[in-house]
């Protein structure tokens, strides 16, 4: 797995395109979301149907047409320096078809931000594109609205992308806690929502296999039977052969983590490759900004991530 180009940082005055590829936004929270933005020195252009509703299906943010318009425009208009979700939901996985990616790959690289849902799109810059892209807030979500912590990781990946290079996970920082698999890795990273990334397997925007790569992998709202079928389905499909390590993110509303944790140990332990608890990124209070496609070092006896280089250039 090769690393893949990183688009360079935000400086101030970046104008920056708010898309809804997926879930519908809240008009409130999307309004204060522009709003830190512009607090940022940022200039954020919300795109033309981020506020719509479809017609018919009330868990998408207006039609799969609109939603890949918008998505493209954005991203092809030579204007914008980066391209940031409203939020995740459902959705990305009807419009990644539906994009020119010949156009978008001759528009050049820029910053690309989401998580969740967004997970499909992060599959398809990489494989489409080569491109780094960042897993982390998202402008109308409740966390970057009202989350300081979350509010700064993402800025400073953004715009001073050398402070962050360093994720520690809190397990290590609270100072107690083992691995669950011990050991050091090197590998480029990759992963998301493990749910979108089964979903995707096999599909012309997914990757074949993690081999080579660190795994960052979270989900919201899986019980522990549906997080052991996800990580079944990848280990039974081979997707998972000669992953370098794997970092898992948060958990949230999928149960216990003591349930979660035998799962995981059960499912990931056999693999012989380092794995590390808890690194704060997915869907929990105060999420890190994670990128995807730069070389690391993942210690899981530490419980960090080391980027070799920062996100962004």
């Amino acid at each position: 797995m090769n690393e893949l180009v990183r688009p360079s940082r935000l400086a101030p005055g970046a104008r920056v395109a708010v898309v809804a590829p997926s879930g519908p936004v809240a008009e409130e929270r999307l309004q204060a979301g522009l709003d830190l933005l512009r607090g940022w020195d940022l200039d954020p252009v919300p795109a033309p149907h981020v506020l719509d509703r479809h017609p018919d299906l009330g868990h998408l943010a207006g039609t799969d047409a609109d939603r890949a318009a918008d998505l493209q425009r954005a991203w092809c208009d030579p204007s914008v320096d980066a391209v940031l979700c409203a939020r995740g939901g459902y959705g990305a996985q009807r419009v990644v078809d539906l994009l020119d990616w010949d156009a978008m790959r001759a528009a050049g690289p820029k910053v690309f931000v989401g998580f969740s849902d967004s997970t499909t799109l992060h599959e398809a810059f990489a494989v489409r594109l080569g491109l780094v892209t960042l897993y982390g807030p998202v402008a109308a979500g409740i966390d970057f609205v009202k989350n300081a912590r979350a509010q700064d990781h993402l800025r400073a990946t953004l715009f001073a992308p050398e402070t962050v290079r360093t994720l520690t996970s809190a397990v290590a920082s609270a100072g107690s806690g083992t691995p669950l698999a011990p050991g050091r890795a090197r590998g480029v990273t990759l992963g998301g929502c493990l749910t979108l990334l089964t979903t995707g397997y096999g599909t012309p925007h997914t990757r074949a296999g993690a081999r080579g790569g660190l795994l960052l992998i979270e989900d919201v709202g899986e019980r522990p039977y549906a997080v052991d079928r996800a990580l079944t389905q990848l280990l039974r499909t081979g997707w998972l052969d000669g992953v370098a390590g794997i970092a898992l993110g948060s958990w949230d509303r999928c149960g216990p983590y003591e349930e979660l944790r035998p799962v995981f140990a059960d499912r990931l332990g056999g693999l012989g490759v380092p794995v590390v608890e808890e690194l704060g990124f997915g869907h929990c209070e105060g999420a890190l900004t994670v990128p995807f496609g730069v070389g690391a070092e993942l210690d899981a006896d530490a419980g960090t991530l080391t980027l070799d280089e920062p996100a962004l250039r």
